[in-house]
């Protein structure tokens, strides 16, 4: 008999949930006494408000944004980076994946060059990035799709190479044709891996994005956060901050239910099969 996974218990959803909001919420109380002289010194308090801003006036000053609709302009240019690099930097990181993981000889000529480019540390890209495509979105998206990439290449290739060799076999007897095993063989294999760096190379894109606005732009929120650096202004910088993990997050949920719907044959985490 087949147990229920613990995600599926909605009371046990709801508990997690408790938790973690009353962790969030923990976090911010003990942000705001630092920051407030009630069960510190006025010094302490002053310094630490300094260094990390105080939570009230960063939450004022992103609803600030939002009332105004300031905002709006400068996170759709930084939406609209992190998107095109996470896509396009998925495409292909998923065909040379799969490429090369199928192909034992392109694969060996190409290992020493994936390997020097992973190795390097793609941020300095940035400032070549700005020359060849000037400090417009291109830019941003190159930077970010260099991120993501190897992230979601090196995943796809381990999920080929690791194939179960009785499935393929298998599957070679019933005469499945090349294009067949890649459609119903190696990509079926290759997708909890790719799923998997997806998560990641949300964070990644809009690392590239943010990263690119920081060496050049005049839009985006990573431009907000230099302005606000300049001038010292620490609740504006966490207050940008806060925007790009509130949107990094529902991207990250989007990823999740995308996992869910195409995933359906997987078990569920913490599933027992049969007792």
């Amino acid at each position: 008999m087949r147990k229920a996974s613990t995600t599926d218990d909605p009371w046990r959803r709801a508990r997690l949930a408790l938790y973690q909001a009353l962790l969030l919420g923990t976090i911010f109380a003990v942000w705001y006494l630092m920051t407030e002289p009630v069960l510190v010194s006025e010094e302490f308090a002053r310094n630490t408000a300094f260094f990390f801003g105080k939570p009230v006036l960063v939450l004022q000053r992103t609803i600030e944004w939002f009332v105004s609709g300031k905002i709006y302009e400068h996170l759709l240019i930084t939406l609209v980076e992190t998107l095109l690099a996470f896509a396009i930097g998925t495409l292909f990181g998923l065909g040379a994946g799969l490429w090369l993981a199928l192909s034992p000889t392109a694969s060996a000529l190409a290992d020493p060059y994936i390997k020097a480019m992973n190795a390097m540390p793609r941020v300095i890209l940035a400032p070549i990035f700005a020359v060849w495509f000037g400090l417009g979105i291109l830019s941003k998206v190159a930077l970010g799709i260099t991120l993501v990439f190897f992230i979601v290449f090196f995943n796809v290739y381990q999920g080929v190479k690791e194939v179960s060799p009785v499935v393929l076999n298998n599957a070679r007897m019933l005469g499945a044709s090349g294009q067949q095993l890649l459609r119903t063989v190696y990509v079926p294999s290759a997708m909890s891996w790719v799923f998997s760096s997806l998560h990641t190379s949300v964070g990644m894109a809009f690392v590239g994005a943010v990263v690119g606005e920081y060496l050049g732009s005049a839009r985006g929120v990573g431009y907000l956060i230099l302005q606000a650096e300049g001038a010292f202004d620490i609740n504006t910088v966490f207050a940008g901050i806060l925007v790009l993990t509130a949107f990094a997050l529902a991207l990250d949920a989007m990823v999740s239910v995308a996992e869910r719907r195409l995933l359906v044959w997987r078990p569920a985490q913490g599933e027992t099969e049969r007792l």
